[in-house]
Parts: C-alpha cells; sequence; structure tokens
C-alpha cells in the first residue's frame, strides 16, 4: 500500500476518509490530525494533545508505552478513553507513518462490555443450577481433584469433602486405564480441543464400578496449570450433559481498497493483512473477495442503489481472504467524487470476524444451558415470592402442562390441599433459614387433578437472603413409594423361608469344610508356580537365589567350598527360529531332564529363563570335583535328541565359580560365573572356563571403557579422521572413507577395534554413528566453503543402526540442516548387515538410494551374500575387505579370490575399492585385475581434519 502523506492537511484529509474514529500523532506523540469521528466520540477535538493524554488511570500509561513502538511498526491494544460522556473502553489499532509519526484508529467496544457483564450476571445464576444439577462437576489442577459437586460424590459414594481427598488412579478399574484415559484427555486438552468419551469406568467407594461420559476442557485455554473442568454424567441414570463457553475474541482491524469498474486500484497494508495478499500481487477484482457470484452482485447492486442517492452504503457480508478462509466484516462504502462517479469508489473494510463468533458463541452458551435443563430428568424451576418465574421442560411435564404452563403459576396450586402445603412451606422456610439445602417427599397434584408423590430438593441462590428467589428440583417418586410398600410386604414372607432355610444350611457346612481344602490345595500350586519354572518344573530365579544363599552359609559353617555353574545352550536360538518354540520347548525340557540325571540328587538344578541353567553344587573341596561335573554335563548333552524327524544336536558353554574364592554373596558369584560362561563362548563353545582373575580384569576394563563411552560423546571426546580413498588411473583423491577414533582423556587415541564392539553392545553406536554423519557433513561443508574441491564421503553403517526406525530421518533432517548435496554422501555397510533382513534392507536401502546417495558393501568376501538379494540392492560399489589383499603377491587363493571378485563386480556393473593396500607390487596387481580404486597405507593412514585439509588443498594444486 502507498503510505500516506506526511503533511498534517493531507493526513486529516485521509483520515476523513475513516468511517471510524482516528487520528495522527507527529515523532514526539502530538496529535497532529483527527477527524470528526474522533471528535465526537471524545466531545472536543484533541489537536495539539499528546496521545496518552486522552486515556484513563493506568490506560494512560499502557498509552504511553505502546507510543513509543507504533512509532515503528503497526500494534494494537485496549485502553479507557477519557471522554466527555465519560469512561469509554476501545480497541486501538496503530500503523506507523513515514516521517516518524504514527496513525492510530479507535473502535469503540462499550457494547461489547455491557454483554460480557450480562453474561457474568447470567454465568452466576446457572451456577447455582449446576450445583444441584443431577451431572457430576469437578474441578482438577495439579493432577489433584480440588472440587466437584454434590451430585459426582453421590455418584462415587464419597462426600465432596472426601472425594477432594481420593488420588484420581484411585478412582479408576486399574492404574492402566488411568493412564489411557489421560493420556488421551490431556492430549487434546492441551491443544486447547474439548475432550469428549462417550463412555469410560470408574470405581466407587465400596469397589463397584460403574459407566460414565465425560467432557473436559480447561479452565483458562492455553494454561494447563489453571485447572480443568470435568462434567461427569451416569449414563444409566442420568442425561448427558456439556457446559461450554467460549473466550470471545474482540480484536478487529480496518482495510482500505479503492475500486473502479469492479477492479481494485490501491489499498492500504490492512487490507493485504486482513485478507493474506502480497502487496504487489493484488486479487484481480473485487469478485475474488466473495464466495460466489451472488454474494458479489448482491452487495454491488445494493451499494449501486446508495451511491446513485449520494449516500453512503452500510452493511455487515461474508468475504473471503486469498487462502479461501471466509471473514465476516463491516463493508462501507461511497463515491469518491460524488460529481464524477468514474472516478471510482472507496471501500473501508473490518474484520467482525471474531465479534460475530463470539455473539454466536454467547447464544450457543445461552442455549446449551437451556438445552441441559431442558433434557434434564427432573424437573427443575425457579421460584420467587411464591411463584414459579421459569422452568424446565420435565417440570411441565410432570405437572400435564404444556409449554410455559407452570411459569408464573402459584406454588400453591401445586398442591392438592392446603395442609400439605403450609407444611412443606414450614420445613422449607427451617431448612433455608439454617442454611440447608430443604429435601423432603410430598404429595402434588397434576393438571388434571391427579395426585402423585414427588421428592422436592431445593436451595435459595444466596444462601445469606433466605426468602428471596430459589432453585427447585423435583422428582416423580410414586413407583419408587409403591415399590418400598411392596418390600415391606414381602420382607415378613421372606422371614418365613430363612427360617426353612437355616436347616438346610448345616447340611452346606460339610460342603463348606471340602471347598476349604481344595482352596489349600490351590494355594500350594500357586506357591509351586511362583519359584518353579512352568516349562521345565525346575527352581526359577528366585529359588535359585534362596537356595543359593542358604548353601552359602552352609558352606561357611562347614568350611567347605560351593560350585556355581552357570550352563548357556550353543545355537539354541537357530534351532528355536528354524524349527519353532515348539521344538524349543521340547529341547529345553529334554536339557533340564538330563541335566538332573548328571548332577546328583544334593545338587540343584535351575533354569534362569530362555535357554540359561544354572547348576549349584555344594560340598566342593576341590576344582577337581568341578572338572568331573562340567564333563559329565558336556557327556549327557552331547547325544542327539530325536524331535519330529530331526535329530537335534546341542552344546554347553560352561562358567564355574567358587565360593569363597571368587566372591562372597549371591550376585557376585552369579555375575562371576557369567562372565566365565561368557570366556567359554569365546574359546570355542561346548566346553567349561572358570572363573579367574584375566577374566575378571577383562570384565573390569570392559566395565570401565562402557562407562567411559557414556559420557563421551557428550564431552566432545570423540573425533573424525579421514583415510582417502585414490583413483588408480589418476593416483587422485576420489573420496575419503570417514574413520571414528576416541581421544580419552589422560590416555590418549583409542581406536575403533577398543570401543566399537561396547558401543554395538550398549546402543550407544546410534547417537555416536548420527553424530559422526552430521560432523563429516559439516566438514565437508566447511572445506567447500574454504575453495576445496568437494570430495564424497564414504561413511560406515553398522548393522545396528542401519536397522534402527529413525535412520533414514536422521539422515534427510542432516543432509537439510548441512545443505552438503547428497551425492557427496555414501554409506558403507557389511554384506552380514545386508543380508539380516533382506526385505527391511531392501526398503531402508531405497529410501536412502531415493535421497541421491550412494551405498556401498564393505568389507565384501567376509561374510555370506546372496546373489539373488545382491542385484536387487542398489548398490553401485564393494570394496575388497584388506584380509584378500594382504597376502596379494603370495597367495594364489587371495588372487583367484579378487580375480572373482572383479568378474562379479564387472558384471553387475558395480566399482570396486580394494582396502589395505600397502606395496606397489599389491597395487601392479590390482591395476591388472581391473580394479578401479584403492584404499591404504601405501598412499595414507588415517588422518585429523587438519591433515586432511592439506592433503585435498595439495591434491587440487596438482590437478592445475
Amino acid at each position: 500500500m502507498d503510505r500516506l502523506p506526511s503533511q498534517p492537511a493531507h493526513i486529516a484529509a485521509a483520515l476523513r476518509l475513516l468511517g471510524a474514529p482516528a487520528c495522527a500523532c507527529d515523532g514526539a506523540g502530538r496529535i497532529i490530525a483527527a477527524n470528526d469521528a474522533l471528535d465526537a466520540l471524545l466531545g472536543a477535538s484533541p489537536l495539539g494533545r499528546a496521545l496518552p493524554e486522552l486515556f484513563r488511570d493506568a490506560a494512560a500509561q499502557t498509552a504511553e508505552g505502546q507510543l513509543a513502538q507504533a512509532l515503528h511498526l503497526g500494534c494494537s491494544w485496549q485502553g479507557t478513553l477519557d471522554a466527555a460522556r465519560g469512561a469509554i473502553p476501545v480497541l486501538v489499532k496503530s500503523q506507523p507513518l513515514g516521517d516518524g509519526g504514527a496513525s492510530f484508529v479507535f473502535a469503540d467496544v462499550s457494547a461489547y462490555e455491557q454483554g460480557r457483564e450480562t453474561l457474568r450476571t447470567t454465568v452466576l445464576e446457572q451456577r447455582v443450577l449446576i450445583e444441584n444439577a443431577p451431572i457430576g462437576i469437578l474441578f482438577t489442577q495439579g493432577g489433584r481433584m480440588r472440587s466437584c459437586n454434590p451430585r459426582l460424590a453421590l455418584m462415587a459414594g464419597y462426600t465432596p469433602e472426601e472425594l477432594a481427598r481420593v488420588a484420581p488412579v484411585d478412582m479408576f478399574a486399574s492404574p492402566d486405564a488411568f493412564v489411557h484415559f489421560m493420556d488421551g484427555a490431556f492430549g487434546t486438552i492441551a491443544q486447547g480441543q474439548v475432550f469428549e468419551k462417550a463412555g469410560q469406568q470408574f470405581r466407587r467407594r465400596d469397589g463397584s464400578l460403574f459407566w460414565c461420559r465425560v467432557r473436559a476442557h480447561l479452565v483458562e485455554p492455553g494454561r494447563r496449570e489453571a485447572g480443568t473442568i470435568w462434567i461427569v454424567e451416569d449414563i444409566t441414570e442420568a442425561r448427558r450433559a456439556q457446559l461450554e463457553v467460549e473466550a470471545l475474541l474482540t480484536n478487529s482491524a480496518l482495510a482500505i481498497i479503492f475500486t473502479r469498474h469492479r477492479a481494485i486500484t490501491r489499498c492500504n497494508g490492512g487490507f493485504c493483512e486482513m485478507f493474506g495478499y502480497p502487496a504487489d500481487a493484488l486479487p484481480p477484482g473485487v469478485r475474488s473477495l466473495y464466495k460466489d457470484d451472488a454474494a458479489c452482485d448482491a452487495v454491488g447492486d445494493a451499494a449501486f442503489a446508495h451511491f446513485t442517492q449520494g449516500r453512503s452504503y452500510t452493511t455487515e457480508v461474508e468475504m473471503v481472504r486469498a487462502d479461501g478462509e471466509p471473514l465476516w466484516v463491516q463493508l462501507i462504502g461511497f463515491m469518491v467524487n460524488p460529481d464524477e462517479p468514474a472516478h471510482g469508489h472507496a471501500w473501508i473494510i473490518e474484520d467482525r470476524t471474531r465479534h460475530k463468533r463470539s455473539e454466536e458463541s454467547l447464544r450457543d452458551a445461552l442455549l446449551e444451558n437451556q438445552a441441559i435443563l431442558d433434557s434434564a430428568v427432573l424437573g427443575i424451576a425457579v421460584v420467587e415470592n411464591g411463584h414459579t418465574l421459569h422452568c424446565n421442560r420435565k417440570m411441565e411435564a410432570l405437572f400435564g402442562c404444556t409449554a410455559g404452563g407452570v411459569s408464573g403459576v402459584s406454588v400453591r396450586s401445586l398442591y392438592p390441599d392446603h395442609d400439605g402445603w403450609q407444611a412443606a412451606r414450614s420445613d422449607t422456610a427451617r431448612d433455608f433459614a439454617a442454611g440447608r439445602v430443604h429435601v423432603s417427599e410430598h404429595r402434588l397434584m397434576r393438571r388434571d387433578g391427579e395426585v402423585f408423590w414427588a421428592r422436592l430438593s431445593g436451595r435459595p441462590f444466596d444462601l445469606g437472603n433466605p426468602g428471596g428467589r430459589s432453585v427447585w428440583m423435583v422428582d416423580d417418586v410414586t413407583a419408587g413409594r409403591e415399590a418400598a410398600e411392596e418390600v415391606r410386604r414381602a420382607r415378613d414372607e421372606l422371614e418365613v423361608r430363612v427360617a426353612e432355610r437355616t436347616a438346610q444350611l448345616a447340611g452346606a457346612n460339610a460342603l463348606l469344610q471340602d471347598e476349604i481344602v481344595e482352596r489349600r490345595q490351590a494355594e500350594a500350586r500357586v506357591h509351586h508356580m511362583a519359584y518353579h519354572d512352568s516349562l521345565t518344573g525346575l527352581p526359577n530365579r528366585a529359588l535359585l537365589a534362596d537356595r543359593l544363599e542358604q548353601a552359602i552359609l552352609a558352606a561357611g559353617r562347614s568350611a567347605t567350598k560351593l560350585a556355581v555353574m552357570f550352563i548357556d545352550l550353543d545355537r539354541f536360538k537357530t534351532i528355536n527360529d528354524s524349527l519353532g518354540h515348539l521344538t524349543g520347548d521340547y529341547l529345553l525340557k529334554e536339557v533340564a531332564n538330563r541335566l538332573c540325571r548328571a548332577v546328583r540328587a544334593s545338587d540343584t538344578v535351575a533354569r534362569l529363563g530362555g535357554d540359561e541353567f544354572v547348576v549349584l553344587v555344594p560340598g566342593v573341596h576341590a576344582s577337581a570335583e568341578c572338572d568331573a561335573v562340567g564333563e559329565k554335563i558336556i557327556e549327557a548333552l552331547a547325544l542327539p535328541v530325536p524331535v519330529d524327524g530331526h535329530s537335534l544336536h546341542i552344546s554347553p558353554s560352561i562358567g564355574i565359580c567358587l565360593y569363597p574364592d571368587d566372591g562372597e554373596n549371591v550376585e557376585t558369584l552369579m555375575r562371576h560365573a557369567d562372565a566365565a560362561m561368557y570366556q567359554a563362548k569365546a574359546a570355542g563353545r561346548n566346553n567349561y572356563q572358570f572363573f579367574n582373575q584375566r577374566i575378571k580384569q577383562a570384565a573390569a576394563r570392559h566395565f570401565e571403557l562402557e562407562t567411559s563411552l557414556r559420557t563421551a560423546l557428550a564431552n566432545g571426546e570423540f573425533e573424525p579422521f579421514y583415510q582417502p580413498i585414490m583413483d588408480m588411473a589418476t593416483r587422485r583423491v576420489h573420496a575419503l572413507e570417514v574413520l571414528l577414533r576416541w581421544r580419552r582423556p589422560g590416555i590418549g587415541l583409542a581406536m575403533p577395534d577398543d570401543f566399537i564392539p561396547i558401543l554395538e553392545e550398549n546402543g550407544m553406536i546410534v547417537p555416536v554413528g548420527e553424530w559422526v554423519i552430521r560432523r563429516a557433513c559439516e566438514q565437508s561443508m566447511a572445506w567447500q566453503r574454504q575453495g576445496l574441491p568437494a570430495v564424497p564421503l564414504a561413511i560406515n553403517l553398522s548393522a545396528r543402526q542401519f536397522m534402527h526406525r529413525a535412520l533414514v530421518t536422521s539422515i534427510r533432517r542432516i543432509v537439510d540442516e548441512t545443505g552438503i548435496d547428497p551425492a557427496l554422501v555414501e554409506f558403507e555397510i557389511t554384506e552380514s548387515a545386508l543380508m539380516q533382513h533382506s526385505e527391511q534392507t531392501l526398503e531402508i536401502l531405497g529410501q536412502i538410494n531415493r535421497m541421491g546417495m550412494r551405498l556401498s558393501i564393505d568389507d565384501f568376501g567376509t561374510g555370506y551374500s546372496s546373489l539373488a538379494y545382491l542385484k536387487r540392492f542398489p548398490v553401485r560399489k564393494i570394496k575388497i575387505d584388506r584380509a584378500f589383499i594382504r597376502e596379494l603377491e603370495a597367495s594364489s587363493e587371495d588372487r583367484a579370490i579378487v580375480a572373482a571378485v572383479m568378474a562379479l563386480a564387472n558384471s553387475l556393473q558395480l566399482q570396486v575399492v580394494a582396502e589395505g593396500v600397502e606395496t606397489e607390487e599389491q597395487l601392479a596387481l590390482l591395476r591388472g585385475y581391473g580394479c578401479q580404486y584403492v584404499q591404504g597405507w601405501l598412499f595414507a593412514r588415517a588422518l585429523d581434519s587438519a591433515a586432511t585439509q592439506a592433503l585435498l588443498a595439495a591434491d587440487a594444486q596438482s590437478s592445475t
């Protein structure tokens, strides 16, 4: 929009075009121009006064602060003008002028404030009704129930004071149900939405469950700490209730456009902001501002009728923003020059969407309150001076009246006789005077003369004025009283039958004794299940711990030793995965039986879970006795196990530790036996190993490394190194392989073989691997900004990192944030990792490939590859493992393998990189095989960032 003219006269002329009160100030905050609308609003001209002087009290200070901001950018605020007719609440919108001043537009919101006061009065009146409503209402704050109405307490079997002290989780059927409900509720409420659930189980004080319909919303939208209101309706007895009042948005804005022949020729910034159009891309005509041609033509025809008479045109109409969103506006139009219609028209547009929505919300809230009353299952009426003021439809139905038939009638006319009315009146006056809710049952009369019993519940609106207006709830209890009479008649008959049944109960006593015996047997079975493995019947971990504790005490008293043998079945997972869990379970039971037969009756055989067993051997005098037990176990398990036509072979890895030599408590002995078992697996499986200091030191070193690694990433101890991959033809740098080093404080540089397996084991390889990718990409971009050539990066992905569900998302985020060209990133994955989950691998590789990144197979030839899958993978390069390059000159087998790999790569159109090239002879042989790229110490070791930068600079200089 063109800026408003800076001269006061021109500004005053522009302000007169506005239908709303407006003024303009200079840079010192003095009013230099104002329109007639503002003069009329204030009752005097404000020219020459400081802008803050127009406001009252604290609003003047607010205006002074907003004035400083308005000189530089547009803003809006609410304040109170000090006018001749008193205080006037207004909404102020400002816009800076080009010469350092600002313009201000005022919107009178007095009517809106009066509406708010009316709303508060209505809400207070309705609050009394809600406190006596037959629906439950609860206020929570900070995870605790703060207050509730009597109906909710009655539903749960508490008093309101008792319910406020109950933990919310105790109101639910289970803790899981509580967590699930609260996650759903606050997930919706936190977004500013109303939470509603059609059915939810809650627990009463006596433990019984009941279903309710629940709605909830924050007391103050956007402020969860202000608390939450919950509406709880017992589905089986009450009606669905809802009471929600939305906050009214009162911000408004003004837009000005000039049109000629229905084309927009000029507009202000307020129009662009209101309708979402850029200043340099205005809509071609006013038709774009309306939802359809009919709406546009209707406004045009009505406005033309006014313009032809020389009058302005004002209306409220629905328009649409640039994005298609509708908005309600007040539209004021007039001719720019009444003597020259060809000059076009000016239109002032005020966004009334929030006011429109506020009016609709207020109307909906009142309608909702009336709907709640009309849908109640009880009759509800407001009474004053012995007459009903108004009531709900249920009240009218109870007395057989048409709509409005109860309103205004005398309460006396609702009673069948004078005495009944006088007694009810006296009881009510006594309870109201004492500040109590009056509850009683009386006979009332319908319009047709029918008499019925009703339960009355009433209380005054103001407890301090018991003779004033009161609210009453009426429920027809005729059927209930008749049912009670039937119960009283049936009671006498029941007493006779009870006497007859007493004699029969004596015979039932014998049956009760049988049930007691059966229950004790069941308890014994439960106890056995708690301390024994359900599959094998062996002692479980809990019983083993108890027996080991007792055995330690006995060994200490007898000065003997105690052996703990930790047994893990070798390759059991393969059998379980290939032949199924039923076969695996059968094999575990057979192993349990053989272990029990292989040891003494005094020894304990336990199953910890999975394929792990423990044998407890007390009374050991020398370690040679454990040798004999270990050999006997290995021999017992060596025999094949026939299962469904298969002959299964299983072997154990056994770790042995002795009390008190290797530990003096249960935890230490179990941990050391487990460590010895892993040593047995490392020694080739199907053997036993004793715990010793070397194992202890290895375990301690492993623990120390793992502990240090957990803080290494946060402490910045990791560092990427780079080893060049050379082009065989040019002997120039083709790519850089990114290698990780750990610079340990006080120790030095640690190589990957020392810590990568630990990262894989504890899962830290995922965040560390992501850090390596990000750091390498950032370094590449830094080199490029220094003028160095862009060199592809070869980054290793571990098997665990590759299968992590967030890998692709993480890579995409790093590429977007660093700005690196995806074609410069190449991921290396071992062939064993590729084959683990072939179909899932294919999907992940496809996603990475579609991002434009390259993929290569690392350590090719050392694992297992399926050529059927290999040709499907989007792999562009394979790397021959250094194991085949190391003896290339002397080993014909290695040469044959390399030649075969090259032939395979050429047939699949794959590039080949040879790793570990250290001699010119190896390089010459590889050149003869047609290898394109090489990597090794012959060219360079792994270099840090500074050395790599120097290498790239020298490589670039040699090419010029």
